[in-house]
């Protein structure tokens, strides 16, 4: 794939498409806009262009700077991608199938993540670099060829999204500009961040006003810092702050997300801080048995996934003190891309 020289054309907002086709009547850019839109892969399929037209666009842009390398499925209805990037690198995104046959696209921000996790397998990889917009938004029209309708979008894929705020901002004005059927609405995107505090003030004052979630695992200060090593630079007491402030901005529920690792973040104790923490606040809380990653270990032990009266006994501590908690299935384990499996080795550069 030889796209180094183009532009990728996902990436442009209508305005900046019209900038960069100028002098095109403005008819002609709407008509190649709305191809884009639905998600052509082919500029020789705008059939409604002049041929000379077309071949121009081939040569100046890319509708993919990206390709599909390798695809899983399961029976769950999982689907996840390998995706090679025009640098040669990988990315892994997914869409998983709920209950009621809602399709969620789970998507990437970053090649690998520089939180460096312990119960994550992207984590372990360490970072490389950030997406661009167009890389975000070329995975959502990668699973939707595969997939047909999506009905949500998370950014939970490799990468924490609130340290590439500005493509990440840009991706989302691409899906959901303005422009009829072909429009995402905010109300069904949803970022999730292990808690950058810079970002959260940020999306509070700037928008996006989607979904917020917020992978705190545990309210222990220090079991949190060492589980999380980038909570050492985002401590909770600040981290409330700021899920106060967003809250009072744009007035959306949040959800904190809670990863059940077996004997380390079950105990009554994390019960009691989580609950403490929340109190303020209007969270529903996921709880997400961790997902196994073979290899991963905390402070020389192997990690296990928590047995299902650890589940229970944490879930009815949270509801008895009034607590919203939902009970996450592990979908998407068969093909490695339930919550933190994604990051192959083929996505090592």
């Amino acid at each position: 794939m030889n796209n180094n020289n183009k532009i990728p054309i996902l990436g442009l907002l209508p305005h900046e498409l019209k900038t960069m086709l100028s002098p095109l009547p403005s008819f002609r850019v709407d008509q190649i806009y709305h191809w884009i839109r639905r998600g052509i892969s082919s500029f020789n399929a705008m059939n409604n262009l002049p041929e000379n037209l077309r071949d121009d666009l081939e040569k100046r842009f890319t509708l993919r700077s990206s390709e599909i390398t390798r695809c899983f499925e399961s029976k769950d209805a999982s689907l996840k991608l390998q995706i090679k990037l025009s640098d040669g690198l990988f990315i892994e995104s997914l869409v998983l199938q709920d209950q009621f046959e809602r399709k969620t696209a789970c998507l990437s921000t970053q090649l690998g993540c520089p939180m460096a996790c312990v119960f994550c397998k992207t984590g372990s990889m360490g970072f490389f670099r950030n997406l661009s917009a167009a890389e975000i938004v070329e995975q959502f029209f990668h699973l939707k060829e595969n997939r047909a309708e999506i009905s949500n979008i998370v950014f939970m894929g490799m990468g924490e999204p609130l340290l590439n705020l500005g493509e990440l901002r840009q991706a989302i004005a691409v899906l959901t500009a303005d422009d009829g059927k072909e429009s995402f609405s905010k109300r069904r995107i949803t970022i999730s961040t292990c808690g950058i505090i810079k970002g959260i003030y940020d999306l509070a004052e700037n928008g996006p006003a989607v979904r917020l979630a917020i992978s705190i695992t545990t309210a222990d200060e220090a079991l949190r810092q060492k589980l999380m090593p980038a909570a050492a630079e985002n401590p909770l007491a600040e981290l409330k702050k700021a899920l106060h402030y967003y809250q009072g901005k744009q007035g959306k529920r949040i959800t904190l997300e809670a990863v059940l690792l077996g004997g380390l973040n079950t105990r009554p104790e994390d019960i009691r801080s989580l609950i403490d923490f929340s109190k303020g606040l209007d969270v529903l809380i996921n709880l997400i048995p961790w997902n196994a990653v073979e290899g991963l270990q905390f402070q020389g032990h192997t990690l296990y996934e928590p047995k299902s009266l650890e589940i229970r006994d944490f879930a009815a501590g949270l509801e008895n003190a009034g607590l919203k908690t939902v009970r996450r299935s592990s979908r998407g384990r068969a093909v490695g891309g339930a919550c933190g499996q994604l990051g192959g080795e083929s996505s090592l550069p």
